[in-house]
């Protein structure tokens, strides 16, 4: 079974249903176009935007746009994805006459194999506009495997349990975007539940991970309610294990949920990544290598977390898997931007070079919150916020917003910073005579659904 579904997005059922989505609008560069669904929506019967999903057995595939799914989990390697952005956005892989990455991971992900025809011209958000190894409906037990996975929950909401940083990376990539489509492979269909007992089905059976970046417990309402790079914090810990795979472990075939955070936490605890400069090259790859070492150092009986043993999470026996230091995985993630062949790390540092941190946080909002807003000094931060009601930023003060919800105006004239990222405003925004950043390397793209007023502002 291979379905479309358009489900509803919201995650409460008590909360007011979503705006059906919209190519957002940028501001200055503009935004890509707006993806076809091309020959995947037409793979099998179309379902009406007002449909709920179909039900479907576990195993089932169903294709969707990546702005339809909700994340559950709260954060992600950032490191990873800039890795991946930065290859996805460089001209190496072409020049040794291979196809950028971006098209084979997004056949794998598809459960279509690698990319075999990539004219020039070829967008990930129009999966027409290349062809595949695969077609569909011949996909094997193999390339299934390879698919990320979903969870049906109450009302057909989507909820990915696989792939956010693969998923992530599509819709940042400058050809991709939340519209993109993709095929999922199905867990299970829990769309017969309430709320209460769907979040029971997904802790039992480790289908979300309720820790923050620091390892500290969460709610289920504190979850991203969309993917984007703006939606997630950033757990260093978890692109730490990244860059170890096939160093210090590697993935088994039976591996367990979310395992490369229970290496990041158990790392967390014997590793202080305080201690190492992760701009520079040489000192992450002492992260890396000390990280790696301590792995493989883990008796193969001690339970690193949720039970799981650390031969079970896929230890290595021999660190580098034998192989000396300019061998192996660890040679390969060690070559510099400049070899015909990058590492990993080197694409990942090259990128996060060019991404603008916001301000430091003075105050922090998250959730809900209705009724005006005044920020009239320091840095208010809103994080996944749902603000009903104005905003007003005074002069002198800032405001960050990352994968926010505004619903109302919002106005700042003098501010020191307005950086806005991954958020949705529906209301008129007028900003003047202030630092102001809304796009750029790591910033979502935003939604602007009133009218736009920009003044004698400066890049922020």
């Amino acid at each position: 079974m291979d379905v479309p579904v358009h489900p509803a997005p919201s995650r409460e059922p008590s909360c007011p249903p979503s705006p059906p989505p919209r190519t957002p609008r940028r501001l200055g560069a503009g935004l890509a176009a707006t993806a076809a669904l091309g020959a995947l929506l037409a793979a099998a019967p179309q379902a009406s935007a007002a449909s709920p999903a179909p039900a479907a057995r576990p195993g089932d595939l169903l294709t969707v746009r990546l702005d339809q799914l909700l994340p559950t989990q709260p954060s992600v390697g950032k490191d990873q994805i800039f890795y991946k952005l930065g290859r996805y956005g460089s001209r190496k892989d072409e020049q040794a006459g291979d196809f950028n990455k971006r098209f084979d991971d997004w056949c794998e992900t598809n459960g279509q194999g690698e990319a075999e025809k990539v004219p020039s011209g070829a967008r990930l958000a129009d999966p027409t506009s290349f062809t595949c190894e695969i077609p569909l409906g011949k996909e094997t037990d193999e390339s299934r495997a390879a698919m990320k996975t979903v969870v049906i929950g109450p009302g057909g909401s989507l909820y990915l349990t696989d792939g956010h940083h693969s998923l992530t990376s599509f819709w940042e990539a400058a050809d991709g975007g939340p519209e993109t489509p993709i095929r999922l492979r199905v867990q299970a269909d829990y769309s017969g539940l309430d709320q209460s007992a769907f979040w029971d089905e997904m802790r039992a059976h480790h289908w979300v991970w309720l820790r923050d970046e620091h390892g500290a417990p969460i709610t289920t309402d504190e979850l991203p309610t969309r993917l984007g790079l703006s939606r997630f914090h950033d757990d260093p810990y978890r692109s730490l294990v990244y860059f170890t795979r096939d160093i210090g472990y590697t993935a088994p075939e039976d591996a367990a949920e979310y395992l490369e955070f229970l290496w990041g936490g158990w790392l967390r605890e014997r590793l202080d990544l305080g201690a190492y400069d992760l701009d520079d090259p040489a000192s992450y790859l002492r992260a890396v290598r000390d990280a790696s070492e301590l792995m493989v150092a883990a008796d193969p009986d001690e339970v690193i977390a949720d039970g799981r043993t650390a031969a079970e999470l896929g230890r290595l026996d021999e660190w580098n898997d034998g192989k000396k230091a300019e061998k192996g995985e660890f040679g390969k993630l060690s070559q510099p931007l400049s070899a015909e062949k990058p590492g990993k790390l080197a694409f990942a540092l090259d990128y996060r070079s060019r991404v603008v941190a916001p301000p430091r946080c003075t105050t922090t909002l998250r959730g809900p919150r209705t009724g005006p807003l005044v920020v009239d000094s320091g840095v208010t931060c809103l994080d996944n916020t749902r603000q009903t009601g104005p905003v007003v930023v005074r002069a002198g003060a800032s405001l960050v917003a990352l994968g926010s919800e505004l619903t109302g105006p919002v106005q700042a004239v003098g501010a020191r910073n307005i950086h806005v990222c991954g958020t949705t405003i529906d209301g008129p925004l007028s900003v003047v005579g202030s630092g102001l950043r809304t796009e750029g390397p790591g910033c979502s793209a935003n939604s602007f659904g009133g009218p736009v007023q920009l003044v004698a502002n400066t890049r922020g």
